[in-house]
C-alpha cells in the first residue's frame, strides 16, 4: 500500500498526439500516479479535462504552448515525451529526423531546466538519434546523468512477447524476449535464445521471425495507410515502461527492463540492454549476456547504422544555434 500512495508525479510531452491521448488515459488509470501533468501544443485544455473525470487518484493538469511548459514540469519526477510527428508510409524513423529533433531538443533543455533530475523516457523516433540529443542538451546545461535517460524500446520487447507467443501457442504475458540494440529496422536485435520460457525454432522460422519484429512498426504503418503509425501499442508500451520506473523507484527490487541508454557494452556510446532500475534509475546494466551464433550476427550488422544515427544526434547539438 505504502508505494502506491506515494507523491508521484509525471509528465507527459505531446500528451494531445496519437500516442500522448491513450497514453495519458493508461497513466491516469494507474494508482502509480498521484500528478498527471500534461503538455502540447495544442488541445491539452480538453484532454485534460476529459481524464480528470475518471475515478483514480491522480490529479490532472493540462498545460498549452512554449510559455506553460516550465509549469508542466516544475515538480515532476518522471517525464515521458511521445511528441513529434508520426511516420506516414514509405518513410523510415530517419525521415523524422529534422522535425523531431528540433522537438525533442527544445522539450530535453526545458526538462535541463525544470525538472534536471527526473527520469526522462523518449518515445519520440527516431530513438537512436533522440536519446543523444537528450544526453547532449542535458550536458550543455550541466545536468546530464546517464541513469536517468531512456530510449523506450519497450513496444520492440512487446511485439516479440506477442509474435513468439502465437508461434508456439503460449500466453503472450507468460513470455519474455528480451531485445537488444536499437529501436529501428536491423538495429532491433531479438535475442530468442534468452526467451523464457526456452523456445525453439527452425533458422527459416527464426529468421522470418526476427524480420517481423524488426519491421513490425512498419507493419502498422503500411496498415494505417497514411493515417499514422503505431499508438495504440506505443502508448501501451511507453505505460508498461513508466510504470517498471515508478515501481523501482518506490523501492521494488527485480524490476528489469531493457532501454536505449547511455552505454559501456558494446562499441557503441548507446545500447539497449536488460537493466535493472532502482530508485535512481539505472541500478545496474545487465549487459549483452550470451548470445547464439545468429544473434552475435545480428549485433556486427546492426554496428555501423546504430553509430551513424548516433553521431546525426551529437552533431544536431552541436550545430545547434
Amino acid at each position: 500500500l505504502f508505494s502506491r500512495l506515494k507523491r508521484s508525479q509525471v509528465a507527459v510531452l505531446g500528451a494531445s498526439g496519437g500516442i500522448g491521448q491513450p497514453l495519458s488515459l493508461l497513466l491516469k488509470n494507474s494508482p502509480l500516479v498521484s500528478e498527471l501533468s500534461l503538455y502540447d501544443i495544442a488541445h491539452t485544455p480538453g484532454v485534460a479535462a476529459d481524464l480528470s473525470h475518471i475515478e483514480t487518484r491522480a490529479t490532472v493538469t493540462g498545460y498549452m504552448g512554449a510559455d506553460q511548459l516550465g509549469a508542466a514540469l516544475k515538480g515532476c519526477e518522471v517525464v515521458v515525451i511521445p511528441a513529434g510527428v508520426p511516420r506516414k508510409p514509405g518513410m523510415t524513423r530517419d525521415d523524422l529526423f529534422n522535425t523531431n529533433a528540433t522537438i525533442v531538443a527544445r522539450l530535453a533543455d526545458a526538462c535541463a531546466r525544470h525538472c534536471p533530475q527526473a527520469m526522462i523516457c523518449i518515445i519520440s523516433n527516431p530513438v537512436n538519434s533522440t536519446i543523444p540529443i537528450t544526453s547532449e542538451v542535458m550536458k550543455k546545461h550541466g545536468v546530464y546523468n546517464p541513469n536517468r535517460v531512456f530510449g523506450v524500446t519497450t513496444l520492440d520487447i512487446v511485439r516479440a512477447n506477442t509474435f513468439v507467443a502465437e508461434l508456439k501457442g503460449l500466453d503472450p504475458a507468460r513470455v519474455n524476449v528480451p531485445v537488444v540494440g536499437g529501436h529501428a529496422g536491423k538495429t532491433i536485435i531479438p535475442l530468442i535464445s534468452r526467451c523464457t520460457p526456452k523456445v525453439e525454432f527452425p533458422a527459416d522460422q527464426l529468421s522470418a521471425l526476427t524480420g517481423r519484429i524488426q519491421e513490425a512498426g512498419t507493419e502498422v504503418v503500411k496498415a494505417k495507410a497514411g493515417a499514422g503509425s503505431a499508438t495504440l501499442s506505443m502508448a501501451y508500451a511507453g505505460a508498461r515502461f513508466t510504470f517498471s520506473l515508478l515501481d523501482a523507484m518506490n523501492g521494488k527490487e527485480g524490476v528489469v527492463e531493457c532501454a536505449f541508454v547511455r552505454s559501456e557494452e558494446t562499441e557503441c556510446k548507446y545500447f539497449s540492454t536488460p537493466l535493472l532500475l532502482g530508485k535512481n534509475g539505472i541500478e545496474k546494466n545487465l549487459g549483452l549476456g550470451k548470445l547464439s551464433v545468429f544473434e552475435e550476427k545480428l549485433v556486427a550488422e546492426a554496428m555501423d547504422e546504430l553509430k551513424g544515427s548516433i553521431k546525426n544526434g551529437e552533431d544536431f547539438v552541436a550545430n545547434m544555434k
